[in-house]
C-alpha cells in the first residue's frame, strides 16, 4: 500500500469540485478553510470550486481541475470541496498514471467515494474517508473535526466513539444539536466484544454500489493483495432503505466481496424514511456471517470518524462503546 507523505507546514492543501460546487454556502465554506489554513498551510482551488451546481462544470472539466492538483507539485493533499451527485461522471478523465507517479492524498467523504474507491483498489494508493474541504465551519471545533485535522498533519490519533450525535441529522447547517446518544450495536459476535484488525475499505454505500462491477472497481485485485491481512468494511448508508441495503449486502456477498471480511461496521443512516434500525439488522443478521455494527460513528451522521482506506485497523468494540486505530503498513 502506498501512503503518500502527510502535510507539513508550507504546504498547500488543493481544493477541486468533482462533484457538486459550494457556492450556496461560501460563508461557512471560507470558515471551513480559515480552520484548515491554522495548520500552517495554504489553499490552492482548481476548477469551478464556488458555483452553485451539483454540476459546476463538465465531467472532462471537474476531471481536469483534480488532475491539475495531483500535478502542482506545492499541493500534499487534495480535498474535495463537497458531496453531491455527479462524481461518478469523473472517474473516466481521472489522470490515473501521473497521480500514481505523483501520489498524494485525496479526502472526501459521501460522493467522492468514487474516485477515493478506485484510487485505493486500482492504484494502492490510501485515500481518506469522513471530510470534505466544507466540513470544518463549527464553532467551536468538535473533537471529530480536530481529529480529521490531526490525521491530515500524520498524526494518527485513536479515535474513540462519541458521546452524542446529531439525531437531527440535517447535515446543512453549520454546527449541529448533538441530542442523540451513541451506541454501537455489535452483533454476530461471541462474548458481545469485538477486536479485530484487517484492511480498511469501503465509503457511501449508496455509491459504492454503483461502482461495483465498473471498470473502477479493483476489489478483486485489493481483496487478492491483502487477503493475509483480512478486511474490515466499513459502510456509510445515506438513503438507503432496508430491502435496498439488504440487496445491495448481498451482491457484495455474491460477489465475494466479503470473503474474508473480519467484520462489517455500518453507520447511521441520514435518512432512514419511516423505518427503525430493527428492520435494517434482522435483515443483516440474515446476509453477514461475521461480527457487524450497526449505527457506528461513520459517515453523513456528525460526529464521525475519519478512515483511511488501505490503513491496517484495529476496532475495538463492546457495551456500546469502540476505539479505532489505523497502521501505514
Amino acid at each position: 500500500m502506498i501512503y503518500p507523505d502527510f502535510l507539513e507546514k508550507g504546504d498547500s492543501i488543493g481544493i477541486c469540485a468533482p462533484s457538486a460546487g459550494v457556492g450556496h454556502k461560501l460563508g461557512s465554506f471560507d470558515a471551513s478553510l480559515e480552520t484548515l489554513q491554522s495548520l500552517n498551510v495554504s489553499i490552492k482551488e482548481a476548477g469551478r470550486v464556488r458555483v452553485d451546481s451539483l454540476r459546476p462544470d463538465t465531467a472532462c472539466g471537474r476531471g481536469r481541475a483534480f488532475n491539475s492538483l495531483v500535478e502542482d507539485a506545492s499541493v500534499k493533499t487534495i480535498i474535495s470541496a463537497s458531496g453531491g451527485e455527479y462524481c461518478f461522471d469523473v472517474l473516466p478523465f481521472i489522470d490515473t498514471e501521473t497521480f500514481c507517479r505523483n501520489p498524494k492524498w485525496f479526502c472526501g467523504a459521501s460522493d467522492p467515494t468514487s474516485i477515493l474507491y478506485y484510487l485505493t483498489t486500482k492504484c494502492d494508493v490510501a485515500t481518506i474517508y469522513g471530510f470534505n474541504a466544507g466540513s470544518f465551519d463549527w464553532e467551536p471545533l468538535h473533537d471529530f473535526q480536530r481529529n480529521a485535522m490531526s490525521i491530515l498533519s500524520g498524526d494518527i490519533v485513536t479515535q474513540q466513539s462519541f458521546e452524542k450525535y446529531d439525531d437531527c441529522r440535517d447535515f446543512s447547517q453549520s454546527g449541529a444539536e448533538l441530542t442523540g446518544d451513541v451506541y454501537w450495536e455489535l452483533y454476530n459476535c461471541e462474548n458481545n466484544a469485538l477486536d479485530v484488525e484487517g484492511r480498511m475499505i469501503g465509503g457511501c454505500s449508496d455509491v459504492l454500489e454503483n461502482i461495483f462491477g465498473t471498470p473502477y472497481d479493483g476489489t478483486s485485485e485489493f481483496l487478492a493483495k491483502y487477503k493475509d491481512d483480512g478486511f474490515i468494511w466499513y459502510l456509510d448508508p445515506f438513503e438507503t432503505n432496508p430491502i435496498a441495503f439488504h440487496r445491495f449486502i448481498l451482491k457484495m456477498k455474491y460477489m465475494e466481496y466479503l470473503d474474508g471480511a473480519k467484520a462489517v461496521v455500518i453507520g447511521r443512516i441520514m435518512f432512514p424514511g419511516d423505518y427503525s434500525s430493527s428492520d435494517y439488522v434482522e435483515l443483516l443478521k440474515e446476509d453477514l456471517d461475521c461480527p457487524f455494527v450497526f449505527n457506528a460513528d461513520i459517515g453523513h451522521v456528525k460526529p464521525c470518524m475519519t478512515i483511511i482506506n488501505g490503513s491496517v485497523g484495529r476496532i475495538k468494540c463492546e457495551n456500546g462503546k469502540a476505539s479505532l486505530d489505523m497502521k501505514m503498513e
